[in-house]
């Protein structure tokens, strides 16, 4: 098979294809022929060492992907040579074929193409989680989505709007600006040129959003906590802008406001149960056509350091997918 395997700590320009032999399917797995994986910021940050997991070399990247069944392990259930199916995985996605516990994998839609289907294992389980089980998200309410045009921030717009939110969407620059609108959002900001915590009071004539969703940390969780409304909740989902924030927690009482984080990757140990009912619910929004991922662009396997130095350098929407094969 072909792999993206990583030998050494290294920058993403370094990264390379090599052949490799196909992975024994053990009991409990599955042997997937990978049609698209997603690529992930996150995958930057394991090629050079400076994520919290460190693999031990050789190791192949990627967390998330598409394919089809090859193979069953002994006892797999549930499962058939030739389905379609999406997954996470801890690394392996950079690969055209993988071996997985079964349990990772869920069946696509059938009319979901290949590309999204790798762009949404990771962002839309944890925007639908994040909203829904620690938020509380209600039709009628305000959702302010910072970094709205990142994965996992479309992700977010599309499925505040699909419950029945009002969405107000940040992002840097117009282009940027004109995506997250695109996803649904009803009020677009420009941060690199408006004061959001402006603009979202004068958007809410006073009151604030009810939930704030901060992927990013630093100043704007700092900031929001200057416009969220009375009982909001401010949703952490990450640090993207590299710095965490403290909070002083007067500001928390003075408005009854509850800080919330997520960590969707914590349910497989705390609330299996939440994982198959959290993608049963994406893929009805799916097949309603209320959720769709959008794909900045597609790039061969062979191109894997192309793809994510376009991911660092912040100048893409939505996701950057890798196709070892051809999709269908």
């Amino acid at each position: 098979m072909r792999a993206v395997v990583v030998d050494r700590w290294m920058e993403p320009a370094e990264l390379v294809v090599r052949e490799l032999p196909d992975p024994a399917v053990g009991p409990g797995q599955l042997g997937v022929d990978i049609k698209a994986a997603g690529c992930n910021f996150f995958d930057i940050l394991i090629v050079q060492g400076r994520y919290q997991v460190k693999p031990p070399f050789p190791f192949i990247p990627g967390g998330e992907f598409a394919g089809v069944v090859r193979e069953l392990g002994a006892g797999v259930k549930g499962f058939a040579v030739g389905d379609r199916i999406l997954a996470s995985a801890p690394m392996g996605g950079y690969a055209d074929r993988i071996a997985i516990p079964a349990a990772f994998a869920h069946r696509m839609p059938d009319a979901m193409p290949f590309e999204e289907g790798a762009s949404f294992p990771i962002v839309y389980p944890t925007s639908y989680a994040g909203l829904v089980y620690r938020a509380a998200l209600q039709p009628g309410e305000t959702l302010l989505v910072h970094a709205a045009a990142g994965g996992v921030g479309l992700a977010a717009v599309q499925i505040g709007n699909a419950l029945g939110a009002r969405v107000i969407a940040t992002a840097g620059g117009p282009e940027k600006v004109r995506v997250a609108m695109e996803a649904g959002a009803a009020f677009g900001i420009d941060y690199n040129s408006e004061d959001f915590v402006e603009r979202v009071k004068e958007i809410t004539g006073g009151k604030g959003a009810d939930v704030i969703y901060d992927s990013v940390g630093g100043d704007v969780f700092d900031k929001s906590l200057k416009c969220i409304a009375w009982c909001g909740r401010l949703l952490v989902i990450g640090f993207a802008g590299g710095t965490i924030p403290s909070v002083a927690a007067n500001r928390i009482l003075l408005k009854n406001v509850a800080v919330v984080g997520l960590h969707w990757g914590a349910y497989a140990k705390y609330e299996p149960a939440r994982i198959p009912e959290t993608f049963a619910a994406l893929f009805q929004l799916y097949e309603q056509k209320k959720i769709r991922p959008v794909i900045y662009r597609s790039y061969p396997l062979e191109q894997a350091a192309e793809a994510l130095a376009a991911l660092g350098s912040r100048k893409t929407h939505g996701k950057v997918v890798l196709a070892p094969a051809q999709p269908r």
